[in-house]
């Protein structure tokens, strides 16, 4: 169930174990032809299914489209929140939701620029209520919780590559610009692994995306859809497994 749909008299009924879902996302440059909603519109299609799947058993908050996209912000359209305000962000989000007594809440990333910033904000929410063994504080990309199998010739996620190339064909292909056959493949991964090198996107690739995005076809995209939000699905079950108080 949507929380934006809701009346505060029926969230005050709601049972405060219920799994709290916060999807975060992104505007920003998805190369010459994605456009720059696509972080947002991917999540918001995995949300969708996955909502449809668990109903009342989990209760999912508005998608918050304002990203940490500093790496992008040389290409035009890429709105971004500096990483320690993003960080902040999420952490009165969290604690909006912790103040109204929610005990279970999961930040569901649809942005590789989120993770750090998030998985940062979750760490200092646990530090601050150290003392409660009831709180369930999480964070995980969609594409982390499942895994589309053989088929593909990218095996992780890329950027504006064929896993998302193939999702906005499936999803909104009046919006992919040209002809992706044509795309050059953009290699994935860092340089220096495995240490961690400091990046900007217009260092990485010519164009704006990294992967492969000429290998996308709409039927992948169903694929990437129904592998991830039924990914989505399940861990949702296991949040409402936890026996509110242990390790695992």
């Amino acid at each position: 169930m949507y929380l934006a749909n809701k009346t505060w008299p029926a969230i005050h009924e709601l049972d405060r174990n219920i799994p709290v879902v916060i999807p975060i996302a992104a505007v920003e440059q998805h190369g010459h032809h994605l456009p720059v909603y696509t972080d947002s519109l991917l999540l918001g299609e995995v949300v969708r299914r996955a909502e449809a799947a668990v109903g009342d058993r989990a209760l999912f908050a508005p998608l918050q489209w304002l990203g940490n996209s500093d790496h992008h912000i040389d290409y035009p359209g890429t709105i971004s929140a500096s990483p320690r305000l993003y960080l902040d962000l999420l952490r009165d989000l969290a604690e909006n939701l912790i103040r109204h007594g929610f005990k279970r809440i999961f930040f569901l990333n649809g942005h590789g620029g989120n993770i750090v910033p998030a998985k940062q904000a979750i760490f200092e929410l646990r530090q601050k209520y150290r003392d409660r063994n009831d709180l369930l504080l999480l964070f995980a990309c969609y594409w982390d919780l499942a895994k589309p199998g053989e088929g593909y010739l990218q095996q992780e996620m890329g950027h504006a590559c064929e896993w998302e190339t193939s999702m906005i064909l499936s999803l909104a292909p009046q919006l992919v610009v040209g002809d992706v056959t044509k795309l050059d493949t953009v290699p994935t991964g860092y340089a220096f692994d495995p240490a961690y090198r400091g990046w900007i996107t217009k260092e990485r690739t010519p164009t704006g995306h990294i992967g492969s995005p000429q290998h996308a076809t709409a039927g992948k995209g169903e694929h990437l859809f129904a592998t991830f939000s039924a990914g989505v699905e399940d861990f949702l079950g296991q949040i409402e497994k936890w026996d509110g108080h242990s390790w695992l």
